[in-house]
């Protein structure tokens, strides 16, 4: 069944201050999570003041730089395998309106990250460097524990969350919405396309860590 033609969504906001806003964002929640809870611990203090001191503060301004450049591939790719999706279904979804519905749904992770932040600074106050690492609200990690766990299987173990079928919710929004068709659809090729990419990053994660 067509659906009418929605007059206002998010979907419809400029890419350019939609993509401002995510880096921003992004690097104060980084900022906060850094500078209040990481750089608090016994071990980074301890780490910081060692001769190699330097290579950790080396690190985190490189993580402040990186945010638009990972979020600028990550879109261009995933952007990629819906409209691939959306074409080999017969439906006339631009690239660049594939591009900003992932985009749009980035939006999701920032929820976990506001969730740590407010967990170790209004909850468990006096965290270790351990326990922030291991920490990622609904995920499997909550299962393992951390400093057992193998290391390669730590990132598929917090990627595997609850917040990840959210993602796919919002991707399927925005299929729906460029689309004009059903949730049936918009949701087959979001689970046919991108959930075997998700699915196979995490096996070649695990393979060549």
């Amino acid at each position: 069944m067509d659906l009418p033609a929605e007059s206002h969504s998010i979907f419809s906001t400029p890419k350019r201050q939609t993509f401002l806003l995510l880096c921003l964002s992004t690097l104060a929640l980084l900022f906060i999570k850094k500078s209040m809870i990481e750089n608090e611990t016994a071990a980074f203090e301890f780490m910081a003041d060692q001769p190699e001191g330097s290579v950790l503060y080396i690190r985190s301004t490189l993580q402040y730089l990186s945010i638009p450049l990972i979020y600028l591939w990550k879109f261009t790719a995933l952007g990629l395998v819906l409209w691939m999706g959306c074409f080999l279904f017969g439906y006339r979804v631009l690239y660049s309106q594939c591009w900003g519905i992932v985009l749009v749904a980035e939006f999701v992770f920032l929820i976990p990250e506001l969730i740590k932040i407010t967990w170790f600074l209004g909850i468990q106050t006096d965290p270790t460097y351990y326990d922030i690492q291991a920490f990622y609200p609904l995920s499997l990690m909550h299962f393992f524990d951390y400093q057992e766990l193998p290391a390669r299987f730590a990132y598929p173990s917090k990627a595997l969350n609850l917040f990840e079928p959210i993602y796919w919710l919002v991707l399927t929004l925005g299929i729906r919405h460029y689309a004009k068709r059903g949730m049936k659809p918009a949701w087959t090729i979001v689970l046919t396309f991108y959930l075997p990419v998700f699915l196979l990053w995490l096996v070649f994660y695990m393979i060549v860590y």
